[in-house]
């Protein structure tokens, strides 16, 4: 593994709490808001603390902003959203490498079924930098796939981004013990940015192939912490195809499920996919499956939400797991119909990205 400064390593990956050995729900009923759509798809936050300081994304110090729930408070938590039919869990920060007890939350998470008697789809978003040494215990632990946020395929552009030195190096490291552990598909995350590093598309169409990795390039959302965000600086999903094309033809996939995110791309000699996530350009609005749990504990139904809903309060209070279904099942239902990027009177939410969780 790649050395790592002192400042960005967790303390330990010890629990800082005893775990359960297993966390009881209510049952209830399915979730779905006042549009019909089936919320399966949990992201959780478990820190907003982050180890790089992207450029398009920092501007503040590297610590933490927002207090963060006890291990044993997230399974509770989670454990009720399973309780009302979600499936997919993905743990997010932040960087959630970070966050001490990583390996023994996902194992508890893999104790849990859903209510058809099934286990989760147990996947984690990461910087990859601390990766290469926790890749094989989080496979082990039941941790079922991996997407590493990388935003360029060459060291000066990408330490550039990320403002730390040796980072490439670390990540590329990362990504190849995550491969090898079976932590598969192994997807890679690039937010484009029109005169930045939108230069990097073509050497990653060559890394998905070379690597055996599926790269997924995603349009600027006005999410970070400044005020860089125009939409002449969002790279569409329609120029992506064509320059990448140039280059690789390109063939149109099937989406696996309709509230897939990303459209599906497969290079014409069969070897190697890419995806596009579009929120900007193509929103997916009308087949959201997901909402969000922040690192505090509050639910987000939307990632340009304007209001929060504190689940972690009515838990400290004493409510029941019964009373905080109820309350996830109200606030779902009061799930935004879509966002409104780029039209008039368009607000930014009140956290960035790395604040909310991905």
């Amino acid at each position: 593994m790649a050395a790592v400064s002192p400042n960005f390593a967790p303390t330990d990956h010890a629990p800082d709490k005893k775990l359960p050995v297993e966390t009881t729900v209510v049952p209830a009923p399915r979730l779905t808001d006042s549009l019909g759509r089936v919320i399966h798809d949990l992201r959780v936050s478990i820190t907003d603390r982050c180890n790089y300081k992207c450029v398009y994304c920092r501007t503040g110090e590297l610590g933490a902003q927002f207090p963060e729930l006890g291990i044993d408070e997230y399974l509770r938590l989670i454990g009720i959203f399973v309780s009302l039919g979600v499936t997919k869990v993905r743990l997010t920060g932040g960087e959630p490498l970070l966050r001490r007890g990583i390996v023994e939350l996902v194992q508890e998470l893999g104790r849990l079924r859903t209510p058809s008697g099934e286990s989760l789809d147990l996947a984690l978003t990461t910087n990859g930098h601390l990766l290469d040494g926790l890749a094989a215990p989080l496979k082990a632990a039941g941790l079922r796939r991996v997407t590493v946020s990388m935003d360029a395929v060459d060291a000066p552009t990408f330490e550039r981004i990320t403002r730390v030195p040796g980072s490439f190096s670390a990540v590329v490291a990362g990504i190849r013990a995550a491969r090898a552990a079976g932590l598969t598909p192994l997807k890679i995350n690039c937010v484009l940015l029109r005169g930045f590093n939108d230069d990097q598309m073509e050497g990653f169409a060559h890394f998905a192939r070379r690597e055996g990795v599926v790269v997924r390039f995603i349009e600027f959302m006005p999410l970070e912490e400044g005020r860089l965000w125009t939409p002449e600086i969002v790279v569409p999903l329609k120029e992506i195809v064509e320059r990448i094309g140039r280059v690789l033809p390109l063939v149109a996939m099937e989406p696996r499920e309709a509230s897939e995110t990303a459209r599906r791309y497969g290079f014409e000699d069969g070897i190697g996919e890419i995806g596009i996530i579009a929120p900007v350009s193509q929103a997916f609005c009308g087949a959201c499956s997901r909402v969000r749990l922040t690192s505090d504990g509050k639910i987000r139904t939307c990632l340009f939400s304007q209001v929060e809903h504190d689940l972690y309060g009515r838990l400290r209070a004493g409510a029941s797991d019964a009373e905080l279904a109820g309350y996830i099942i109200r606030i779902v239902q009061g799930k935004e119909p879509r966002h409104h990027i780029g039209e008039p009177g368009f607000l930014k939410p009140s956290r960035s990205m790395v604040h909310i969780g991905g």
